[in-house]
C-alpha cells in the first residue's frame, strides 16, 4: 500500500530517505502494514518531544519532521555523546488507494503511529438501460 512496487527492498530504497543529516537514521527507523481496512507506519522517534513532531501530506508525499534535543546540565561536559541530536524528516510516497484526509496520528513510548484508512475500490457495476416514452 506504500508504493506501487511490491518488494520490501523497494519499499526500503524509497523510504529511507532522510534529510539534513545521514547520520541522524537511528531514530527514524519505520515499519508499515495493513491490517484489515486501515494502513499503520509506525516510525520510531525516542527521546522526541511531541509537541516537535510536525506531519505533512503533500498530494501522495507524507512527510515527518521531529527534533530531539539533549538536557542542557551546567557544568557537565559529555565524554561520549552517541545518542543524536537536532532536526530530521522521513518522507514517505503514499499510495492512491489511500485515504490521507483521514490520517491519524498518535505518539506513544516513543513511537509514532500513522494510522490511514485504505479507501474502498471502486466495483463494476451494471447501469440500466430505459426505454423513451413515446
Amino acid at each position: 500500500m506504500l508504493l506501487t512496487t511490491p518488494t520490501v527492498r523497494d519499499l526500503e530504497r524509497l523510504t529511507a530517505r532522510v534529510f539534513e543529516s545521514s547520520s541522524r537514521t537511528a531514530g527514524a527507523r519505520l515499519d508499515a502494514y495493513r491490517d484489515n481496512d486501515t494502513f499503520f507506519i509506525d516510525i520510531d522517534l525516542p527521546g522526541v518531544d511531541a509537541a516537535s513532531i510536525d506531519i505533512t501530506v503533500d498530494g501522495k508525499v507524507l512527510t515527518v519532521r521531529a527534533e530531539r534535543t539533549r538536557a542542557e546540565r551546567e557544568g557537565v561536559r559529555y565524554v561520549v555523546a552517541e545518542r543524536p541530536v537536532g532536526a530530521f524528516s522521513r518522507q514517505v510516497q503514499l499510495s492512491d488507494k489511500l485515504d490521507t484526509d483521514r490520517l491519524e496520528a498518535q505518539y506513544d513510548k516513543g513511537v509514532l503511529t500513522l494510522s490511514i484508512p485504505v479507501l474502498e475500490e471502486r466495483k463494476p457495476r451494471k447501469i440500466e438501460v430505459t426505454a423513451a416514452q413515446a
